[in-house]
Protein backbone atom coordinates (compact mmCIF):
# COMPACT_ATOMS: atom_id res chain seq x y z
CA UNK A 1 0.00 0.00 0.00
CA UNK A 2 1.36 3.19 -1.18
CA UNK A 3 1.42 6.25 1.66
CA UNK A 4 0.53 9.45 0.75
CA UNK A 5 2.60 11.35 3.20
CA UNK A 6 4.29 14.65 2.07
CA UNK A 7 3.89 17.03 -0.44
CA UNK A 8 0.71 15.68 -3.43
CA UNK A 9 0.55 18.36 -6.38
CA UNK A 10 -2.65 18.92 -7.92
CA UNK A 11 -1.50 19.34 -11.38
CA UNK A 12 -2.65 22.34 -14.09
CA UNK A 13 -3.59 21.10 -17.69
CA UNK A 14 -1.26 23.73 -19.27
CA UNK A 15 -2.90 25.46 -22.48
CA UNK A 16 -1.29 26.65 -25.65
CA UNK A 17 -2.81 29.54 -27.25
CA UNK A 18 -5.28 28.32 -28.86
CA UNK A 19 -6.70 26.32 -26.32
CA UNK A 20 -5.27 22.79 -27.13
CA UNK A 21 -3.47 20.88 -24.61
CA UNK A 22 0.25 21.80 -24.44
CA UNK A 23 2.01 18.39 -23.49
CA UNK A 24 5.57 19.53 -23.94
CA UNK A 25 4.55 21.86 -20.85
CA UNK A 26 2.88 19.30 -18.74
CA UNK A 27 6.18 16.75 -19.23
CA UNK A 28 8.09 19.85 -18.26
CA UNK A 29 6.35 20.81 -15.59
CA UNK A 30 6.01 17.04 -13.96
CA UNK A 31 9.56 16.49 -14.22
CA UNK A 32 9.94 19.41 -12.17
CA UNK A 33 8.52 18.72 -9.66
CA UNK A 34 9.57 15.56 -9.32
CA UNK A 35 13.16 16.83 -9.86
CA UNK A 36 12.17 18.94 -6.98
CA UNK A 37 11.04 16.83 -4.18
CA UNK A 38 6.93 16.67 -5.30
CA UNK A 39 6.42 13.33 -3.05
CA UNK A 40 3.15 12.50 -5.32
CA UNK A 41 1.40 13.52 -8.33
CA UNK A 42 -2.65 14.31 -8.66
CA UNK A 43 -4.30 14.42 -12.26
CA UNK A 44 -7.56 15.71 -13.28
CA UNK A 45 -8.72 17.93 -10.23
CA UNK A 46 -10.27 20.51 -9.88
CA UNK A 47 -7.00 22.48 -10.76
CA UNK A 48 -6.28 20.71 -14.04
CA UNK A 49 -9.76 21.92 -15.34
CA UNK A 50 -11.00 18.64 -15.47
CA UNK A 51 -14.80 19.82 -16.17
CA UNK A 52 -13.44 21.65 -19.35
CA UNK A 53 -11.19 18.72 -20.40
CA UNK A 54 -12.67 15.95 -23.02
CA UNK A 55 -12.41 12.12 -22.58
CA UNK A 56 -9.86 12.00 -25.29
CA UNK A 57 -7.57 14.82 -23.78
CA UNK A 58 -7.88 13.20 -20.09
CA UNK A 59 -6.67 9.95 -21.47
CA UNK A 60 -3.92 11.63 -23.48
CA UNK A 61 -3.15 13.59 -20.10
CA UNK A 62 -3.01 10.73 -18.21
CA UNK A 63 -0.48 9.02 -20.83
CA UNK A 64 2.06 12.31 -21.06
CA UNK A 65 2.24 12.50 -17.29
CA UNK A 66 2.46 8.76 -17.03
CA UNK A 67 5.50 9.06 -19.68
CA UNK A 68 7.38 11.98 -17.95
CA UNK A 69 7.02 10.87 -14.45
CA UNK A 70 8.78 6.85 -15.58
CA UNK A 71 7.56 5.37 -12.20
CA UNK A 72 9.29 7.51 -9.99
CA UNK A 73 6.29 8.61 -7.87
CA UNK A 74 2.94 7.75 -6.80
CA UNK A 75 0.05 8.73 -9.29
CA UNK A 76 -3.86 9.91 -7.98
CA UNK A 77 -6.06 9.91 -10.90
CA UNK A 78 -9.28 12.38 -10.36
CA UNK A 79 -12.55 10.69 -11.11
CA UNK A 80 -16.17 11.76 -9.09
CA UNK A 81 -18.99 13.39 -10.23
CA UNK A 82 -22.30 14.00 -8.65
CA UNK A 83 -24.04 10.73 -10.99
CA UNK A 84 -22.59 7.70 -8.97
CA UNK A 85 -23.17 5.08 -11.63
CA UNK A 86 -21.60 7.84 -13.76
CA UNK A 87 -18.18 7.73 -11.80
CA UNK A 88 -18.56 4.08 -11.28
CA UNK A 89 -18.63 3.86 -14.97
CA UNK A 90 -15.50 5.58 -15.80
CA UNK A 91 -13.70 3.75 -12.52
CA UNK A 92 -14.54 0.47 -14.56
CA UNK A 93 -13.83 1.42 -18.25
CA UNK A 94 -10.68 3.54 -17.43
CA UNK A 95 -6.72 1.85 -17.56
CA UNK A 96 -5.76 1.99 -14.05
CA UNK A 97 -2.74 0.00 -14.08
CA UNK A 98 -0.48 2.73 -13.51
CA UNK A 99 -2.52 4.48 -11.32
CA UNK A 100 -1.83 4.38 -7.23
CA UNK A 101 -5.24 5.82 -5.94
CA UNK A 102 -8.10 7.94 -6.94
CA UNK A 103 -9.17 11.03 -5.74
CA UNK A 104 -13.02 11.48 -5.86
CA UNK A 105 -14.87 14.77 -4.98
CA UNK A 106 -18.21 14.59 -2.43
CA UNK A 107 -20.83 14.78 -4.92
CA UNK A 108 -21.75 18.96 -6.20
CA UNK A 109 -24.62 20.62 -6.87
CA UNK A 110 -26.88 17.88 -5.83
CA UNK A 111 -26.88 18.46 -2.21
CA UNK A 112 -27.26 14.77 -0.32
CA UNK A 113 -27.70 14.29 2.74
CA UNK A 114 -24.89 13.05 4.74
CA UNK A 115 -26.53 9.44 4.19
CA UNK A 116 -26.39 10.02 0.17
CA UNK A 117 -22.82 11.25 0.74
CA UNK A 118 -22.28 7.90 2.46
CA UNK A 119 -23.66 5.57 -0.01
CA UNK A 120 -22.38 7.09 -2.94
CA UNK A 121 -18.78 6.66 -1.89
CA UNK A 122 -19.85 2.91 -0.60
CA UNK A 123 -20.81 2.00 -4.04
CA UNK A 124 -17.76 3.65 -5.64
CA UNK A 125 -15.86 1.74 -2.91
CA UNK A 126 -17.29 -1.92 -3.80
CA UNK A 127 -15.83 -1.06 -7.43
CA UNK A 128 -13.05 0.40 -7.64
CA UNK A 129 -9.41 -1.27 -7.94
CA UNK A 130 -7.48 1.09 -6.22
CA UNK A 131 -7.41 2.72 -3.06
CA UNK A 132 -9.77 5.82 -2.85
CA UNK A 133 -9.07 9.11 -1.54
CA UNK A 134 -12.27 11.30 -0.68
CA UNK A 135 -12.24 14.88 -1.76
CA UNK A 136 -14.51 17.09 0.76
CA UNK A 137 -14.61 20.76 -0.79
CA UNK A 138 -17.66 22.60 0.11
CA UNK A 139 -17.15 25.91 -1.01
CA UNK A 140 -17.01 24.10 -4.50
CA UNK A 141 -19.89 21.64 -3.70
CA UNK A 142 -22.25 23.56 -1.68
CA UNK A 143 -21.99 20.13 0.34
CA UNK A 144 -19.95 19.70 3.45
CA UNK A 145 -19.17 16.36 4.04
CA UNK A 146 -19.42 16.26 7.84
CA UNK A 147 -16.44 14.36 9.92
CA UNK A 148 -18.67 11.69 10.93
CA UNK A 149 -19.63 10.84 7.49
CA UNK A 150 -15.99 10.78 6.97
CA UNK A 151 -15.06 8.59 9.74
CA UNK A 152 -17.38 6.21 9.03
CA UNK A 153 -16.74 5.55 5.60
CA UNK A 154 -12.39 5.13 6.62
CA UNK A 155 -14.13 2.73 9.43
CA UNK A 156 -16.03 0.60 7.01
CA UNK A 157 -13.80 0.67 4.11
CA UNK A 158 -10.10 -0.71 4.11
CA UNK A 159 -9.92 0.83 0.38
CA UNK A 160 -10.55 4.40 1.57
CA UNK A 161 -7.26 5.34 2.80
CA UNK A 162 -7.44 9.29 3.28
CA UNK A 163 -9.21 12.54 2.85
CA UNK A 164 -8.50 15.61 0.89
CA UNK A 165 -9.77 17.78 3.58
CA UNK A 166 -10.42 21.52 2.56
CA UNK A 167 -13.33 22.95 4.49
CA UNK A 168 -10.78 25.80 5.12
CA UNK A 169 -12.26 24.60 8.80
CA UNK A 170 -9.44 23.94 11.57
CA UNK A 171 -12.11 22.76 13.88
CA UNK A 172 -13.10 20.10 11.14
CA UNK A 173 -9.46 19.18 10.32
CA UNK A 174 -8.78 18.48 14.31
CA UNK A 175 -12.06 16.10 14.61
CA UNK A 176 -10.44 14.52 12.14
CA UNK A 177 -7.12 13.75 12.85
CA UNK A 178 -8.45 13.39 16.63
CA UNK A 179 -10.83 10.42 15.77
CA UNK A 180 -9.44 9.21 12.84
CA UNK A 181 -8.57 5.40 12.41
CA UNK A 182 -5.18 4.58 12.59
CA UNK A 183 -3.85 4.34 9.36
CA UNK A 184 -6.23 6.88 7.52
CA UNK A 185 -4.64 10.15 6.09
CA UNK A 186 -6.07 13.04 6.82
CA UNK A 187 -4.62 15.30 3.88
CA UNK A 188 -4.58 19.08 3.70
CA UNK A 189 -6.83 20.43 0.63
CA UNK A 190 -6.06 23.90 1.94
CA UNK A 191 -2.62 25.46 0.83
CA UNK A 192 -2.79 28.22 3.21
CA UNK A 193 -4.07 25.50 6.47
CA UNK A 194 -1.55 22.62 5.50
CA UNK A 195 1.12 23.23 7.63
CA UNK A 196 -0.84 23.90 10.78
CA UNK A 197 -2.67 20.63 9.46
CA UNK A 198 0.64 18.58 9.53
CA UNK A 199 1.57 19.61 12.30
CA UNK A 200 -1.59 18.61 14.24
CA UNK A 201 -1.02 15.20 13.32
CA UNK A 202 -2.20 15.34 9.45
CA UNK A 203 -0.45 13.02 6.51
CA UNK A 204 0.59 16.35 4.05
CA UNK A 205 -1.16 18.21 1.48
CA UNK A 206 -2.36 18.14 -2.21
CA UNK A 207 -1.04 21.57 -3.09
CA UNK A 208 -2.13 24.33 -5.88
CA UNK A 209 1.09 26.70 -5.16
CA UNK A 210 3.08 23.82 -4.16
CA UNK A 211 3.70 23.23 -8.16
CA UNK A 212 5.58 26.11 -8.26
CA UNK A 213 7.12 26.14 -6.28
CA UNK A 214 7.96 22.40 -5.07
CA UNK A 215 11.14 22.70 -3.40
CA UNK A 216 10.71 25.21 -0.61
CA UNK A 217 6.98 23.85 -0.38
CA UNK A 218 7.83 20.31 0.30
CA UNK A 219 10.68 20.93 2.22
CA UNK A 220 8.40 23.33 4.35
CA UNK A 221 6.05 19.87 4.37
CA UNK A 222 8.94 18.20 5.28
CA UNK A 223 10.16 19.95 8.38
CA UNK A 224 6.18 20.25 9.77
CA UNK A 225 6.45 16.26 9.32
CA UNK A 226 9.28 15.96 11.72
CA UNK A 227 7.59 18.39 13.79
CA UNK A 228 10.08 21.27 13.10
CA UNK A 229 7.58 23.96 13.36
CA UNK A 230 9.91 27.09 13.66
CA UNK A 231 12.00 25.84 10.60
CA UNK A 232 8.73 25.29 8.80
CA UNK A 233 6.99 28.27 9.68
CA UNK A 234 9.88 29.98 7.78
CA UNK A 235 9.23 28.95 4.94
CA UNK A 236 5.27 29.31 5.20
CA UNK A 237 5.90 32.96 5.87
CA UNK A 238 7.96 32.99 2.46
CA UNK A 239 5.02 31.43 0.52
CA UNK A 240 1.74 33.38 2.29
CA UNK A 241 1.80 36.01 0.40
CA UNK A 242 2.12 34.35 -3.13
CA UNK A 243 -0.42 31.55 -2.15
CA UNK A 244 -2.59 33.87 -0.40
CA UNK A 245 -2.46 35.58 -4.14
CA UNK A 246 -3.22 32.76 -6.48
CA UNK A 247 -7.05 32.23 -4.60
CA UNK A 248 -7.95 36.02 -4.87
CA UNK A 249 -9.64 35.22 -8.66
CA UNK A 250 -10.41 32.00 -9.62
CA UNK A 251 -8.11 28.63 -9.36
CA UNK A 252 -6.21 27.63 -11.86
CA UNK A 253 -5.94 31.21 -12.88
CA UNK A 254 -3.62 32.34 -10.38
CA UNK A 255 -1.30 29.57 -10.27
CA UNK A 256 -1.32 29.51 -13.84
CA UNK A 257 -0.26 33.48 -13.82
CA UNK A 258 2.49 32.31 -11.10
CA UNK A 259 4.24 28.91 -14.02
CA UNK A 260 3.36 31.58 -16.72
CA UNK A 261 5.62 34.54 -14.82
CA UNK A 262 8.20 31.48 -14.41
CA UNK A 263 8.15 30.25 -18.13
CA UNK A 264 6.60 27.04 -17.42
CA UNK A 265 3.77 27.41 -19.51
CA UNK A 266 1.27 30.12 -20.71
CA UNK A 267 -1.34 31.56 -18.40
CA UNK A 268 -4.71 30.59 -20.70
CA UNK A 269 -7.63 29.07 -19.11
CA UNK A 270 -10.77 27.61 -20.68
CA UNK A 271 -14.37 29.38 -20.47
CA UNK A 272 -16.15 29.92 -18.36
CA UNK A 273 -12.70 31.20 -16.52
CA UNK A 274 -10.98 33.95 -17.46
CA UNK A 275 -7.02 34.52 -17.08
CA UNK A 276 -5.97 36.22 -13.84
CA UNK A 277 -7.05 40.39 -14.18
CA UNK A 278 -4.02 42.56 -15.16
CA UNK A 279 -3.47 43.82 -11.68
CA UNK A 280 -3.13 40.24 -10.13
CA UNK A 281 -0.98 39.33 -13.02
CA UNK A 282 1.48 42.75 -11.73
CA UNK A 283 0.90 41.28 -8.25
CA UNK A 284 2.13 37.94 -8.95
CA UNK A 285 5.06 39.30 -10.68
CA UNK A 286 6.16 41.11 -7.77
CA UNK A 287 5.44 38.65 -5.57
CA UNK A 288 7.30 36.05 -7.51
CA UNK A 289 10.44 38.11 -8.46
CA UNK A 290 10.59 38.77 -4.19
CA UNK A 291 10.85 34.78 -3.69
CA UNK A 292 13.45 33.82 -6.48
Amino acid sequence: MINFFGTGVALITPFKSDLTVDHKALADIVNFNIENGTDYLVISGTTGESVTITKKEKKDIINTIHKANGSRVPMVLGIGGNNTAEVIEEINTTDLSYIDAILSVSPYYSKPTQEGVYQHFKAIAEISPVPIILYNVPGRTSSNMLPATTLRLANDFKNIIAVKEASNNVAQYLQLIKNKPKDFLIISGDDDLALGVVLAGGAGVISVIGQAFPKQFSKMIKLGLEGKAKEAYDIHYKLMDVTSAIFEENNPAGIKGVLAELKKCKSAVRLPLVEASEPLKAKIKTLVKQLN
